[in-house]
């Protein structure tokens, strides 16, 4: 799962990528009241992002944090690697960092390794493809109110039904 970290490294980030047609730099600040992120948090999120070249600052009064380079090279994925490392749901599964599961006894003879690299390729394919300057243009297809809680408080859409029913054969069976 997505940590709240690598959430508010890309909101941060998207919000300099909006901010870097206008001005440039953009206070830190601004940037958590903007973003509803708690500042020494984001503070430190900018100083590990600041690190590995994603983000520059600038100290004084006209100072502040601003991209670099041009947001559309950099991707949802190099941020979200920087702040939560791999990808990958397990280590097996991991481009970067592969090792064997803790609990593996043969990564060779492993049922879930290949099920993970397709999840893997499937997450990194979305987040590759994405740019911080295509996330900082994009309009938010659906807001948290057209969700409503299910039972064991997972949300799913408003007055609709589970859209994976199973198909059944003739006789009832599941096809």
């Amino acid at each position: 799962m997505l940590s709240s970290k690598a959430k508010y490294a890309v909101r941060a980030v998207a919000l300099l990528a909006e901010r870097a047609r206008t001005d440039g730099w953009t206070q830190v600040a601004e940037i958590a009241e903007t973003e509803q992120i708690p500042q020494k948090f984001l503070e430190a999120i900018l100083v590990e992002l600041r690190g590995h070249g994603i983000v520059e600052s600038r100290r004084g009064a006209r100072g502040g944090h601003r991209l670099p380079q041009d947001p559309a090279d950099i991707s949802v994925a190099d941020v979200i690697r920087i702040v939560d490392g791999p990808l990958a749901l397990t280590p097996c599964a991991s481009r970067t960092r592969f090792r064997p599961c803790t609990d593996c006894v043969d990564v060779r003879k492993c049922r879930l390794q290949s099920l993970m690299l397709k999840a893997r390729d499937a997450v990194a394919g979305v987040l590759e493809h994405c740019s911080i300057a295509d996330l900082a243009m994009a309009v938010p297809q659906e807001s948290a109110s057209d969700f409503e809680e299910g039972g064991s408080g997972s949300a799913r859409p408003r007055g609709g039904t589970n859209t994976r029913s199973a198909e059944r054969d003739d006789a009832g069976g599941a096809l």
